[in-house]
């Protein structure tokens, strides 16, 4: 691999980094959270329309700018310093590349054009608990999350011609403010079960959405009730089989992993940044703290963890385009490194650090989300080394 970035690259990361700086400040974010979408809708409209951010990775004869997944992960740095509310790991991330791989002609042109413009934002509707499995990070996405033919979940059935969906999720990622939904559901019964994509419009009949309380309110969540919701299964209805869900799924979820973990470096990074020049500020016996040997150790550390997370991530980031598949690993290391940044910026702010209004919190809880998201670490690499068969014949505690 060439771990230089091109020019396009770099200066895609500049552009970002300055128009978040200049419009995503703390106040703003706050703000943002607090707001019934939970994001700012002016900040995602200029990040559509003047950065092209959700038509980064989506081809051309989509609306899309033709990039890969490498430059939408690079972006995720910058939004994960901010940390930036906005619907577009959801939308971007998760759902327009299932739309690409899965949809038919007619709903890749109804509907990618929108996203990638900015206009419409979507949501996974997969219950936030099961995420990780689901898209087959932290184990085997048989489909038992999506209901499995058991109780629970959301199932589909075909009823006077029109599929109709009925079931719940709980902590969908923006799923109280999308404008569209995938739903994976349950088909067939128990003995003849199967996962299928549907597509479901904010406005149909029977769905009722609720915005819940999450730990990272820059991440807001929602439960998804379906109460007989016609659905449009998503690809050719009638025709030949597309490629598998699930295994689609799991193409995404590499994807995903590298994005969010270039996003916990870029919010390893800005702890690191914060705690640093506070340590440079503050004074103790008539000297900044800094000076002190055991601070200087702790953020040596600190700094070690960051670099090899990002190393880890822009591998992984360049990988994913390149159709590897190391994007769980990466990730467990970007999160163990955000987890320990954002965790010693608490501390050695002192006393201001453990107020919830100071910034060192905001980044905090998006690393101790993101763990919540698509975690836990020791579950990704169990589930790695699981795959590539290292320990075959021992038994894996998880």
């Amino acid at each position: 691999m060439d771990a230089a970035f091109t020019a396009e690259q770099d200066e895609i990361r500049r552009s970002v980094r300055e128009l978040l700086r200049r419009r995503c400040g703390s106040l703003r974010v706050r703000a943002a959270v607090d707001s019934p979408t939970g994001h700012d809708p002016a900040l995602w409209t200029a990040l559509a329309e003047q950065l092209g951010l959700p038509a980064l990775a989506l081809p051309e004869r989509h609306g899309g700018v033709g990039g890969t997944a490498t430059e939408l992960a690079l972006v995720g740095e910058e939004t994960g310093r901010a940390p930036t509310p906005s619907p577009l790991f959801a939308t971007s991330v998760l759902v327009a590349p299932l739309l690409l791989a899965l949809g038919s002609a007619g709903q890749r042109d109804a509907l990618l054009p929108r996203i990638a413009a900015g206009r419409l934002t979507a949501a996974l509707v997969v219950p936030g608990r099961l995420l990780s499995t689901a898209l087959a990070l932290t184990g085997a996405n048989d489909g038992d999350w999506a209901g499995g033919g058991r109780a629970g979940g959301v199932q589909a059935r075909r009823t006077g011609g029109q599929w109709r969906l009925y079931g719940e999720a709980d902590q969908v990622l923006d799923g109280h403010s999308a404008g569209l939904l995938l739903v994976p559901a349950h088909t067939g019964g128990f003995a003849r079960s199967r996962t299928l994509l549907f597509r479901v419009d904010a406005d149909a009949p029977g769905l009722v959405r609720v915005r819940q309380t999450a730990l990272d309110a820059t991440r807001p969540r929602a439960r998804v009730q379906l109460r007989e919701v016609p659905g449009e299964l998503i690809g050719d209805d009638g025709g030949p089989p597309g490629p598998d869900v699930l295994s689609v799924l799991a193409a995404v979820g590499n994807r995903a992993a590298a994005f969010l973990a270039c996003e916990a470096v870029g919010t390893a990074d800005r702890a690191l940044e914060l705690t640093v020049g506070h340590t440079g500020r503050r004074e103790q016996f008539g000297r900044p703290i800094a000076a002190f040997q055991a601070v200087q150790h702790r953020l040596a550390d600190v700094y070690v963890r960051v670099q090899a997370a990002r190393s880890a991530a822009y591998y992984a980031a360049w990988a994913t385009a390149h159709g590897e598949d190391v994007g769980a690993l990466a990730l467990a290391q970007a999160l163990e490194a955000a987890r320990a940044a954002t965790g010693e910026a608490i501390q050695l702010h002192g006393g201001i650090g453990f107020t919830w209004e100071h910034d060192a919190h905001l980044l905090f809880k998006r690393a101790a989300g993101d763990e919540l998201l698509l975690g836990p670490v020791h579950r990704l690499r169990a589930h790695a080394a699981e795959r590539a068969g290292l320990f075959e014949g021992r038994e894996v505690a998880v």
